[in-house]
This record gives C-alpha cells, sequence and structure tokens, in this order.
C-alpha cells in the first residue's frame, strides 16, 4: 500500500517552481529576489537556548573560581584553627580525598567547594524548573530556557555554607511572584534571581547574611571588606582612588581571594565573561558605563562632602568596584534585556540610576552593605518611566524640527 502524499499548502504551491518556465521564473524572482539589500533586521541564529548557552558560558569563570575560592577559604580558615563541619558533604569529600589539609592542591580545593556549590544549584535548578513546569502545563505553553540561567545566577550570589530549604524558599519566590505572576519569561519587570534573593536576605537575615556561612567550615567568625568598612574597622582616610593599584588588599579583592558569596568574589573572572557578554551583543554597553559613570561620581561626591566618621563614604571607586556582588551585578544581572530599559538614552539613565543607588545604599545602610540588589531592583522599577520620559522627547524633538 502507497505511503499518502502530503497535499502541499497554498504557501508551498505559490513558491513552487512550477511546471512550465512562466511558474519557475516566477518562483524564481518571488523567492530569491526579495532578499534585503541593506542589514537584515533579524538575527535568525539567535534564539532563547543559543542565548541562555551564551551566557552560562560567560559566567564559567565566575563559577570555576568560585568553586576553587570555596575550598581555598575552608583550607585558610581550617589552618587558622577553625573546625571541619559535621555535615553530610564533608563526609563525602573525606571518604574520597581524607580530608581538607595543608597540603590538599588545587583540585582538592575545587572538589570541596564543587562538594559545597553542587548541590546549590542543583537544588535551585530543580526548584525553578518545577514551577516552570506547573506554570507552562496552566497555560499550555512550551517551557522556556530562561530557568536555566535564573538558577545560576541565583546560586552564585549565595554563601557556600547555605541551607538548602533557603535556596528552595527565595528561588521559588524570584520565580513565581516576580515573574511567572506576571506572565512568565519576557513580562517580568524584576530580575527573579535578585527578588528572590532580596526576599531571603529580608525574611531570614540571620540565616543568610552572617559571616559563618560565608565559608564552609565550624567557627568561622571573620567579616567580608564590606563588612569591615561598615563597621569602621577598615578606613580609608587620605587614600586617593589610584593608590588602590599599589595596594595589595586591593588586589587579592579584584583577583578574588578573599570571602564572600560564591560567584562575587573575582572581579577579574566576572569581567572577562561580562566582555564576552557585551561582544555578542547579549548585553548592553551603555548599561555598564552608566553603572560606572553613576558609582564613580557618586562615590566622588561622598568622598569630597561625605562624613569623615563614615568609613564607607570615604572608601574611593576602586574599592567599590571590586567588593561584595558590584561587579557581578553590574555585568550580568543589571544588563538582564527583559527588566532594563529599551531605548538607548534609557538604558545609559538606567545604568546611571544603579550605580549612584548602589553607593547610596552602601553609605546611608552600613546594616546592609551590599546596596546594588536593590538598586537595580529599584531601577527596574523606573526603566518603564526612564523610555517613556525618552519617547516624550524625541516626539517633541521631531515635533519642533519639522515646525508642527
Amino acid at each position: 500500500m502507497s505511503k499518502p502524499t502530503k497535499k502541499p499548502s497554498a504557501q508551498d504551491a505559490y513558491y513552487a517552481p512550477g511546471h512550465t518556465m512562466k511558474d519557475f521564473f516566477r518562483s524564481l524572482f518571488i523567492g530569491h529576489g526579495a532578499s534585503t539589500q541593506d542589514r537584515v533586521h533579524v538575527r535568525d541564529a539567535i534564539e532563547v537556548k543559543r542565548t541562555m548557552t551564551l551566557v552560562a558560558l560567560c559566567l564559567l569563570p565566575a563559577i570555576l573560581f568560585g568553586i576553587y575560592n570555596t575550598g581555598l577559604q575552608a583550607q585558610i580558615a581550617m589552618l587558622a584553627g577553625s573546625a571541619p563541619l559535621d555535615n553530610w558533604h564533608q563526609g563525602v569529600y573525606n571518604a574520597i580525598f581524607g580530608g581538607l589539609t595543608e597540603s590538599t592542591g588545587i583540585f582538592g580545593l575545587m572538589a570541596y567547594g564543587l562538594i559545597y556549590y553542587l548541590p546549590i544549584y542543583l537544588t535551585a535548578l530543580v526548584t525553578t524548573m518545577f514551577w516552570e513546569m506547573v506554570f507552562a502545563r496552566a497555560r499550555r505553553q512550551e517551557m522556556q530556557e530562561g530557568f536555566f540561567v535564573t538558577a545560576l545566577l541565583f546560586s552564585l550570589c549565595l554563601p557556600a555554607n547555605i541551607s538548602l530549604w533557603l535556596v528552595v524558599m527565595g528561588i521559588s519566590f524570584g520565580v513565581v511572584v516576580a515573574k511567572e505572576l506576571f506572565g512568565g519569561m519576557g513580562y517580568n519587570f524584576l530580575n527573579p534571581a535578585l527578588a528572590g534573593l532580596a526576599f531571603i536576605y529580608f525574611a531570614y537575615p540571620s540565616e543568610v547574611t552572617t559571616s559563618a556561612q560565608l565559608v564552609a567550615v565550624d567557627g568561622y567568625s571573620s567579616a567580608t571588606t564590606l563588612a569591615q568598612v561598615a563597621a569602621n574597622k577598615m578606613k580609608f582616610a587620605e587614600y586617593p582612588w589610584y593608590h588602590a593599584f599599589n595596594d595589595a588588599a586591593w588586589w587579592d579583592a579584584f583577583l578574588g581571594f578573599e570571602v564572600g558569596a560564591i560567584g562575587e568574589t573575582s572581579a577579574l573572572a566576572i569581567f572577562a565573561g561580562g566582555l564576552l557578554l557585551i561582544l555578542t551583543r547579549l548585553a548592553d554597553w551603555r548599561i555598564v558605563v552608566g553603572v560606572l559613570i553613576g558609582a564613580i561620581a557618586t562615590s566622588l561626591l561622598f568622598n569630597v562632602f561625605g562624613d569623615g566618621k563614615n568609613a564607607m563614604a570615604a572608601m574611593p571607586w576602586t574599592w567599590h568596584l571590586v567588593t561584595g556582588g558590584f561587579a557581578l551585578g553590574m555585568m550580568f544581572m543589571a544588563t538582564d534585556p527583559v527588566t532594563t530599559a529599551y531605548t538607548r538614552p534609557g538604558k545609559l539613565m538606567f545604568g546611571i540610576l544603579v550605580g549612584a543607588m548602589t553607593i547610596l545604599i552602601r553609605v546611608a545602610n552600613v546594616k546592609q552593605p551590599e546596596g546594588i540588589m536593590l538598586a537595580i531592583l529599584f531601577a527596574n522599577l523606573w526603566a518603564p518611566v526612564l523610555d517613556s520620559l525618552v519617547a516624550r522627547f524625541n516626539i517633541k524633538r521631531r515635533l519642533k524640527r519639522n515646525g508642527l
């Protein structure tokens, strides 16, 4: 029995070569003669899956260094007197590698960091995937690959010793409340990873913001650079911004050899991935430049006119750039194409607002010195207003130019 042939649609028949010379030339000109002679308007090689894959590749330097630094900081803390944690992570590591010692090399340190980071990321990924499936089924839509990067960014902002139930709570809030309730991917006006992070920071501050969560050992009590500055334990009196380049402590912060959230410590690794993000046009350089302008201008104003007793006000912009989550927020969070402004001047103003608000929060609220998370969420709310202002200005300018 012969297989039935599919009847050609009207569109296929229209573009078909036909059986006569007249039909052939008609299809030739219709099918190939209408190609654009100018720049193409659609980049058909980019889709959500490829975009998310590229973003993940750009995050790879920060991920790998974060995993290594998690093991390194635990090794340094143990050599200083801290004890290993009594949990299943430590049991698995001891069973395979025999424990973390002074002689543990780079691969052993990376394995130590991986044993702590991988459960955090997998928990965030599975939770995000679950909510994506629930809402995709309810809306009868296909699942989008955005959850892959959301889970990645969220996990990089967390301390290594965080409880996994907090990961579930945070990413659930971010995905459900900040994204899915507003229509899903492309319709959210807040960054879901940052919204989830803000939720657990304010709902469970004692579980997230303590220094004991930053290093995967028992009894760790040292503070991050930002926390030391906020507590006036690290001062910058008569410290011009360019002195940072001759300061070994600044270079440690720039390279990432300090305690902090898993993926936020190495500004160098983040800038390397962020540069690739800009070169591939997945991130707009105007936002990054805007954040730098806003942060540098605001920090210089505080350096000159700020309260001399507030060490955060005296902190130069070169230190703001390499401490806390500033670099990760600037390169990967603020440049989220969905939640930022859409017009070019709007993107620049959006970036300036993020940079200025970050420094303002750090100086004014020393109890929560990590300011870029709130600054980006605040700027997300203002992004439509900035686009509206730009559109109104363009309309008035064109009306005036044409004498109308």
